[in-house]
């Protein structure tokens, strides 16, 4: 793109916009779950499918959103999530019953995936190779500052209003962002290519029954009998997706994509990134609360620390990744988050706030460094005609890994924690520590508290362990594959053909080495021609 969009900074706004309602709203939720519990009438089965509904539908339409955004256009599908999104928002705000909320998270659900892959699409789309990294650093600070900003948000709303004022406003933000969408945004998508429906049922029922799987694995392990079969739907549902995508004529997901390098490196070292940081929040949240005692509000505000060290190095990387490469600065950002995590596996129940803020200062450095440069490198990877197709594939796997990260890292934390706990103890004080604690405090038996406070500690310190191995395979990934072109250091340019705003393309030659130029030039044009 040689000539930059006037309103290039005010779109990014709107996207990023576009996303946060999609973060806070999730976050905002989990300190509003004992208002609804009480409210409504609901039950632990009602709370979960409350929580549940959301992730399986967003998970599972995706790609399928992606595919939609690049064949109709990135900011038609990008506006109409938002209307379902504020629509839903509408029916979760009044809803009366759980089965209305529940009905009104599902269609949240449906929004939010149409919303996520268009929105770095048309980042991807609207900015240059110059200035696309500093706009991605900032497309995905977003996500931190909702992390942090969502409990503490929610927290403010229930105690001065009602728990239904958290999904309220979500109304005026999507509305704010659809206008705005509507003024300052250029409409793009691909070349026309054939829908692919059977390869939409298969990636919806793959995704949705993977999620699903990962939900109910802690609950009754691998032999309980619905986990079995959530579990062979999607192994049959995606293996069967991956060999019609490379059977069929016209692929929604063009899997050839993985045959670029700097693709795959940037794809698998997203989801153990995201596998580690899942976990990391699943244990650390749970160590706050159980073990510190701290509310769910306090708990949030406890990851400032990382919120405000993510957003300071997600410019110091967007400044310097045009001189260091995409390579370099995911690298230094895996090994600085490893390091991380070493520190907090050193946590014990009488440790001060030293040590957990400069782990999570380490963290956040990390993550600001390594999101920005991997997402750079993916999205650089992928044709401009699949772009909307490419963005949903990095959230997908972002998904993916953070569903994997919630159930490996939390079957370690579990196991270390009944280890850890005296035989003499109750079952389920043995197998949860909220019940532990609960039965400690009711029976005043302080031997107990500390027991499951000194177990959960130590599971955590596995847990942490098994998180590091994780980024450090990652940045042996990214050494590997995510080579920068020999041109230099700038981000790997998409291959085939650039595209314009408006919908036009112009050809430009494959380059260097990691890009689907040169030895894998004739795939590019292949992609551009479907």
């Amino acid at each position: 793109m040689t000539d930059r969009h006037p309103r290039r900074w005010l779109i990014l706004v709107v996207l990023c916009l576009s996303t946060l309602v999609l973060v806070i709203d999730n976050m905002v939720l989990t300190v509003a779950i004992p208002a609804i519990t009480k409210d409504l009438g609901a039950t632990n089965r009602d709370i979960q499918w409350i929580l549940d509904s959301y992730m399986l539908v967003f998970a599972g339409l995706l790609l399928t959103a992606g595919s939609l955004s690049d064949r109709y256009g990135r900011r038609k599908v990008m506006i109409v999530g938002l209307v379902v999104f504020g629509a839903a928002s509408v029916v979760a705000t009044c809803a009366t019953s759980p089965e209305l909320l529940i009905l009104g998270r599902t269609l949240m659900g449906v929004g939010g995936a149409l919303v996520m892959p268009s929105t770095l699409s048309i980042l991807v789309t609207v900015f240059d190779e110059d200035e696309r990294p500093k706009a991605i650093a900032a497309w995905s600070a977003v996500a931190m500052v909702g992390l942090v900003g969502g409990p503490v948000l929610g927290g403010a709303l229930i105690a001065d209003f009602w728990w239904g004022a958290v999904f309220l406003i979500n109304i005026p933000i999507a509305v704010l962002a659809i206008v705005a969408a509507l003024v300052l945004m250029p409409e793009s998508k691909g070349p026309w290519r054939k829908a692919d429906p059977v390869g939409m049922v298969l990636s919806m029922a793959g995704m949705t029954a993977l999620v699903w799987t990962v939900i109910e694995l802690p609950k009754g392990g691998l032999g309980h009998t619905g986990t079995q079969i959530s579990l062979a739907v999607a192994l049959v549902g995606l293996v069967g997706f991956g060999v019609w995508e490379t059977r069929t004529a016209s692929p929604m997901v063009p899997l050839s994509l993985f045959r670029n390098k700097v693709f795959t490196g940037a794809s698998l070292s997203i989801v153990l990134l995201t596998f580690a940081n899942g976990g990391l929040m699943l244990v650390l949240t749970q160590y706050l609360q159980f073990v510190l005692d701290y509310s769910a509000t306090a708990a949030g505000l406890a990851f400032t620390p990382l919120a405000v060290t993510t957003l300071l190095f997600n410019a110091v990387g967007a400044s310097v990744l045009p001189r260091t490469g995409n390579r370099v600065l995911a690298v230094t950002g895996f090994l600085t988050i490893a390091a991380g995590f070493a520190v907090l596996s050193t946590l014990s129940r009488d440790d001060g706030w030293g040590v957990l803020i400069a782990a999570m200062v380490l963290m956040g450095a990390g993550s600001g460094l390594a999101m920005p440069a991997v997402i750079s490198a993916l999205m650089g990877a992928v044709p401009k005609e699949h772009a909307g197709v490419g963005s949903a594939l990095n959230d997908t796997v972002q998904q993916a890994g953070a569903a994997l990260g919630v159930a490996v890292i939390g079957a370690v934390l579990s196991s270390g924690y009944s280890d850890g706990m005296p035989a003499a103890a109750p079952h389920a004080a043995r197998e949860s520590i909220g019940y532990a604690i609960d039965l400690a405090e009711r029976t005043k038996d302080g031997a107990l508290l500390e027991a499951a406070a000194s177990a959960f500690t130590t599971g955590m310190s596995h847990s942490f362990l098994a998180g590091a191995a994780g980024v450090l395979v990652a940045a042996a990934l990214a050494t590997v594959l995510m080579r920068n072109p020999a041109g230099g250091g700038r981000a790997e340019p998409a291959a085939g053909r650039d595209e314009r705003p408006g919908g036009e393309h112009e050809a430009r030659p494959g380059g260097g080495e990691g890009e689907p130029g040169t030895a894998e030039a004739a795939d590019g044009e292949l992609l551009s021609k479907r």
